[in-house]
C-alpha cells in the first residue's frame, strides 16, 4: 500500500481548503453565477453539494464497516437544507466541515467503513476517506475560484497527494484492461512520479523512485506540475496543459474506460 499523509495533516488541509471555499462564496457578487467547470451548477449549487456531502461522509465513517452507504448517511444527505442568506450559508458550510473533521479525528485513520472504491488500491478506511475528501474539497474550491475569475493552482502539498490519491483510488482496479497491455507514467515537476501498468489483471499503480524512470519503457507519459496533473485528472483543464509523450491514444482510452471500481 502506498504511504499517505498522516491524519492530522489531512485534517489541517481539509480545514484550510474549506476555509478557502467559504472565502470564495463570501466574495462572490452573486451566488447564482454559473460555475464554468461544473456547467450545470451555480455557486449556490456547489455550496449545497459540499455542505450536504460532509455530514454524509461523517455518518459513513461513524457507522463503521458496511456493504452499502449506511441509512443514517443517506438520511443525513436527504435532510440537508442549505440556508438562503449568505452569512447563514457560510456558517452552515463551516459546521458541516467541522462535523466531518470531528468524526474523522475521533475515529482515527484506521477505522473501517463503506467506500465506493472497493477494487482500488485505497483501503476502505476513515483515513482514505479523509484523503479523498481533501481532494473533493480542493477541486471544488478551484471551481468556485474559476467562477469568480480568480482561479489559483492547488496548493503543492494538496496537489502532490492528490495526484497519487486519484491514481490509487480512481484508476487502480482489478477489472481487466480492455485494450493492449500498456505502461503509462506520470511525472510532476515537484519531483514525484508514478507508473500505471495496464493489463488483463487490471490497473496497478506504483511510485517511481528517483533514477527508476525508463527502467521499463513507458508507452505514454504526462508531465506537469502536481496541480496541473490533478486538475487534468478531474477534467478541469485541457490536455494541452501537460507535456505528453508516446501514444496519446492511451490517455483517451483511460478517460473512456469505466472499470466499475
Amino acid at each position: 500500500m502506498l504511504k499517505t499523509p498522516e491524519l492530522p495533516d489531512l485534517l489541517r488541509l481539509i480545514d484550510e481548503r474549506s476555509t478557502a471555499f467559504r472565502a470564495a462564496i463570501a466574495a462572490a457578487p452573486d451566488l447564482d453565477v454559473r460555475v464554468p467547470t461544473c456547467p450545470e451548477w451555480t455557486l449556490r449549487d456547489l455550496a449545497r453539494h459540499l455542505g450536504s456531502g460532509r455530514p454524509f461522509w461523517a455518518a459513513i465513517v461513524a457507522a463503521g464497516p458496511a456493504d452499502a452507504p449506511p441509512a443514517e448517511a443517506v438520511a443525513a444527505r436527504a435532510a440537508a437544507q442549505e440556508p438562503q442568506e449568505r452569512e447563514a450559508l457560510l456558517a452552515w458550510l463551516a459546521a458541516s466541515t467541522q462535523e466531518l473533521l470531528d468524526t474523522l479525528r475521533e475515529s482515527g485513520p484506521d477505522a473501517e467503513c463503506w467506500t465506493w472504491w472497493g477494487k482500488s488500491q485505497s483501503p476502505r478506511t476513515s483515513g482514505a476517506v479523509a484523503r479523498h475528501q481533501l481532494q473533493e474539497i480542493a477541486v471544488h474550491t478551484y471551481d468556485a475560484q474559476v467562477a469568480l475569475g480568480a482561479a489559483q493552482p492547488l496548493p503543492e502539498e494538496v496537489a502532490l497527494d492528490g495526484a497519487e490519491d486519484f491514481l490509487v483510488t480512481c484508476c487502480a482496479t482489478s477489472s481487466p484492461w480492455p485494450h493492449e497491455p500498456a505502461v503509462v507514467e506520470y511525472h510532476v515537476s515537484e519531483g514525484r512520479s508514478w507508473r500505471v501498468t495496464l493489463s488483463a489483471d487490471g490497473a496497478r499503480i506504483a511510485r517511481i523512485a528517483a533514477g527508476e524512470e525508463g527502467a521499463a519503457p513507458a508507452d505514454a507519459s504526462a508531465r506537469g506540475t502536481a496541480s496541473e496533473l490533478v486538475l487534468w485528472f478531474y477534467g478541469r483543464t485541457a490536455v494541452d496543459s501537460l507535456e505528453l509523450d508516446g501514444d496519446r491514444r492511451i490517455f483517451d482510452q483511460l478517460f473512456a474506460w469505466d472499470p466499475g471500481i
